[in-house]
C-alpha cells in the first residue's frame, strides 16, 4: 500500500488533530513540511486550489478537510476505531461541533495580542504581518468573535467537557474516538501554542487531565519527506478506481462534469476538476499538473460547496 504522506506544520491545531490520530492508529507516516501562509506551489500542484492545513496523500489520491482524513485512516486501518459503535453518530455530531464552534472560540481568544506576541516572538516582525494577512484573507467575509466574547464562550464549552469527563478517562467512554481529537486540538493550540493564555484550561482540572491523557497517545515515529519527493510520489502514482461508488446527485451535475469545490466559509479557494465521485458522504475530482500529473482530490460533502463550471 502506498504510504502516509502528512503535508502540515508544526503549529497547526488541525494538523496536530491528525497528528495524534495518526499515533493513535500507530500508523506509519511521512512529514511534509509545508509553509504557513501563501504561496505554496508544491501543495498546489497536489489540491490544486485548497490550502488549509493539513493535507493527506496516498499515492496519487490527496485527501482534503480532516473530518475526511479520519474517515481515510479508519478505512486504511479499522482498529483502534475513531468512529465506535455504539456511539459513531454522537461521536461525529461532537467532533463536527469541537471543529467548528468550539474551535471558533478557542482561536481568537488565543490569538489576541498577548497569544500573538508568544508565538511570534522569535519572528520577523514581516513574517507575523504576513501571517495576520493570510490569514484575514481566508477568514473574509466571516464573523469572529472579540477576544473577550470568546474567552466568555471559551469557559462555558469548557465546564461542558469537564462535566462530560465525570467518571470517565475519555468524552464518551473508556477510550478517545474521533471526538476526542475533535475537542483536543483547539485547545492544544492554546496550551502549547499561547501558554500565556492558557491560565482559563486550570478553571476545569478534569479537561486539563484529559488533555494530559491525549498528549500522551504521541504522534508515532514520522520521517521526514520533501515536498518535491512527496510530488513526484504522486506523479509516479495512479490513483485508486473510483468504479462502483454510489452516485448521489443533490445538484443536477452529471459525474464527468467540470465542477469546482470549495469549503463554505474559512480558507474558501476553489479546486477545479472533473467530478468523479459524488457519494452520501463525499466528492472525488480528477485533475491533471505539470508537476504532480493525475491527481483524485477528495472533499466531505458537508461545509464544502459544489458548482458546475461552464465551458
Amino acid at each position: 500500500m502506498s504510504e502516509l504522506i502528512l503535508h502540515h506544520y508544526p503549529a497547526s491545531p488541525f494538523a496536530e488533530k491528525v497528528r495524534l490520530m495518526l499515533g493513535y492508529k500507530k500508523l506509519p507516516w511521512r512529514s511534509v513540511r509545508i509553509p504557513m501562509v501563501m504561496p505554496k506551489p508544491d501543495l498546489m500542484a497536489l489540491t490544486g486550489g485548497y490550502r488549509k492545513t493539513p493535507v493527506l496523500q496516498i499515492g496519487a489520491d490527496i485527501y482534503c478537510d480532516t473530518a475526511l482524513i479520519a474517515d481515510a485512516l479508519e478505512h486504511r486501518q479499522a482498529l483502534p476505531a475513531l468512529f465506535p459503535e455504539p456511539c459513531k453518530g454522537l461521536a461525529r455530531t461532537l467532533a463536527q461541533w469541537a471543529d467548528s464552534t468550539l474551535f471558533w472560540a478557542a482561536l481568537p481568544y488565543s490569538t489576541q495580542p498577548a497569544g500573538l506576541a508568544q508565538m511570534f516572538a522569535n519572528v520577523d516582525p514581516a513574517q507575523a504581518q504576513a501571517f495576520a494577512e493570510d490569514r484575514k484573507a481566508m477568514a473574509v467575509g466571516m464573523p469572529r468573535p472579540r477576544p473577550k466574547d470568546a474567552a466568555a464562550a471559551l469557559k462555558s464549552y469548557l465546564r461542558r467537557l469537564s462535566d462530560m469527563l465525570e467518571g470517565r478517562d475519555f468524552l464518551l467512554g473508556e477510550h478517545p474516538n474521533i471526538a476526542d481529537f475533535a475537542a483536543y486540538h483547539p485547545l492544544w493550540f492554546t496550551r502549547v501554542q499561547t501558554p500565556a493564555l492558557a491560565d482559563i484550561l486550570s478553571l476545569t482540572p478534569s479537561v486539563l487531565d484529559w488533555m494530559d491523557r491525549m498528549a500522551a497517545i504521541g504522534h508515532g515515529s514520522p520521517e521526514r519527506m520533501s515536498a518535491a519527493d512527496a510530488v513526484e510520489v504522486a506523479r509516479l502514482s495512479q490513483p485508486l478506481p473510483t468504479d462502483g461508488e454510489y452516485f448521489q446527485d443533490e445538484h443536477g451535475i452529471a459525474l464527468g462534469s467540470p465542477v469546482s469545490i470549495s469549503a463554505e466559509s474559512f480558507g474558501p479557494e476553489a479546486t477545479e476538476g472533473e467530478l468523479l465521485v459524488a457519494s452520501r458522504t463525499h466528492y472525488v475530482l480528477r485533475r491533471e499538473d505539470a508537476r504532480a500529473g493525475v491527481v483524485h482530490v477528495h472533499f466531505p460533502r458537508v461545509g464544502y460547496a459544489l458548482k458546475a463550471l461552464k465551458l
